[in-house]
């Protein structure tokens, strides 16, 4: 066991915010690493230490591996946790994390790496009996090789990169006919993107869910899982509304998959938190891949099961074992989480700048995830999203009555958001009949009047 006394914490906004929250009530000394811009940040001035870790960039901040360690080391850290995105599912960031013995809250550097490729991944959750979606079982490159293939998983199908996300790399091909052309531009655009020009290939499904199961293992092979979520809300393949429990899924089959990733996780010595994710369609679950790191989603897993994963991290890392046994685990009610932007709610332009008025929603079982307050200026360098609003009821109605008022609640004036949005959506009938896919939210914009 290592007793965790000071963590840095390499990441900013509301995450920060959430890590430092966690630290204080164990009794642990946080240092929070920051840009220049974000030298007034909320996380920062809470924090016990702070170390300014560079420029706006965060290319020469944020993903500064070398000014990130100097920080814990002048600071006397003795551990790092790294958030969501940035540096967070580097797996040769925690390597060197470990080797200048600084404890890493995370995951196994080894399961980073291999869960980072997703043909790797896919190959490792097809060994671990997970149920993959029909398609390559590596690379491709070759023409012929890619044609056999998509004949055998029928049209259409989608070109991927094998690194990095976010819908950079991704091509649907309907015919034989494009697959040439839409190949060479998925290899150029991941090329560009990631600095890898692999990619892989897989049977398109029309019109899937998104549905992740939230696991957590102690890295001496015992996991659970903590239900699953429904991410089905997206706009080009950013999530803006989650939910847990999803809609659709019974508590057999959540019974049944969230065995399956639990087993798959214990069977690997996974360590820490981490989120299986899957296409759902005609009751049947693909799994498309896997994070290893917590999610900016995380707060509704939280709130439909009362742990605290930031905690549950941290003494993992430590070398506790997991607090709860699977059969400890109680799922009770519902929760939904609306992801608010700094963007122009009709045309999603970016909108930094400076808060003049900020009131956060209150009540009975809402939560705001958020390092606002008025008189920050929030900068134009890192991503548009400003807080996270997360309401729970013990039904499915009763969050989205609660979330309707809460969202009336919230005031953040000086730049625009995407509360608008968020109100809308919680009016349409098929969003509050749990009635959508991932592809609901684009076609609802497109039915919207300019």
């Amino acid at each position: 066991m290592a007793k965790i006394e000071k963590v840095l914490i390499a990441n900013r906004g509301e995450i920060a915010l959430r890590i430092h929250r966690a630290c204080h009530e164990m009794g642990i000394r946080t240092v929070a690493a920051h840009s220049t811009a974000d030298a007034d940040a909320m996380h920062v001035r809470l924090a016990d230490e702070a170390v300014c870790i560079g420029p706006p960039s965060a290319t020469e901040s944020y993903l500064n591996v070398p000014n990130i360690i100097s920080a814990a080391e002048i600071s006397g850290a003795d551990a790092i946790h790294p958030g969501y995105g940035f540096l967070s599912e580097n797996a040769k960031f925690a390597e060197i994390v470990e080797a200048h013995d600084i404890i890493w809250i995370g995951p196994k550097p080894e399961h980073i790496r291999t869960m980072g490729d997703k043909i790797e991944a896919k190959r490792t959750a097809g060994a671990l009996g997970l149920p993959l979606v029909p398609g390559s079982d590596g690379p491709i490159s070759d023409l012929a090789e890619a044609k056999a293939i998509a004949a055998a998983a029928g049209y259409p199908v989608i070109i991927k990169a094998a690194s990095g996300g976010g819908g950079r790399g991704m091509k649907v091909c309907t015919s034989e006919d494009q697959l040439e052309t839409l190949m060479n531009q998925a290899g150029t655009e991941a090329k560009a993107a990631f600095g890898d020009a692999t990619v892989y290939l897989e049977k398109y499904l029309g019109n899937p869910r998104h549905i992740e199961f939230q696991v957590f293992g102690d890295g001496k092979g015992n996991a659970i899982h903590l239900g699953e979520r429904d991410c089905s809300i997206q706009r080009r393949h950013q999530k803006v509304i989650e939910e847990a429990p999803s809609p659709v899924i019974s508590q057999a089959q959540r019974d049944h998959m969230g065995g399956i990733v639990a087993r798959a996780m214990a069977a690997m010595q996974y360590r820490g938190a981490g989120t299986i994710e899957f296409l759902y369609e005609n009751e049947e679950f693909y799994f498309i891949e896997m994070n290893t790191r917590l999610q900016v989603e995380h707060p509704v897993t939280e709130a439909i099961t009362g742990l605290d994963l930031v905690r549950e991290q941290i003494r993992i890392a430590e070398g506790h074992p997991l607090t709860l046994r699977q059969e400890d685990v109680i799922f009770r009610g519902h929760a939904i989480e609306c992801r608010i932007n700094a963007e122009d709610a009709r045309t999603f332009a970016p909108s930094p700048g400076m808060v003049t008025q900020y009131h956060a929603p209150g009540g009975m079982n809402v939560r705001v995830d958020s390092g606002l307050y008025a008189g920050y200026r929030i900068p134009p360098y890192y991503d548009s999203m400003i807080a996270k609003l997360i309401v729970y009821g013990t039904t499915r109605n009763g969050a989205l009555r609660r979330l309707r008022r809460a969202l009336e609640e919230f005031v953040i004036d000086g730049v625009k958001t995407t509360i608008p949005l968020h109100q809308a959506l919680v009016e349409d009938p098929e969003f509050l009949a749990g009635d959508y896919s991932i592809k609901w939210l684009e076609e609802w914009l497109a039915r919207q009047e300019p």
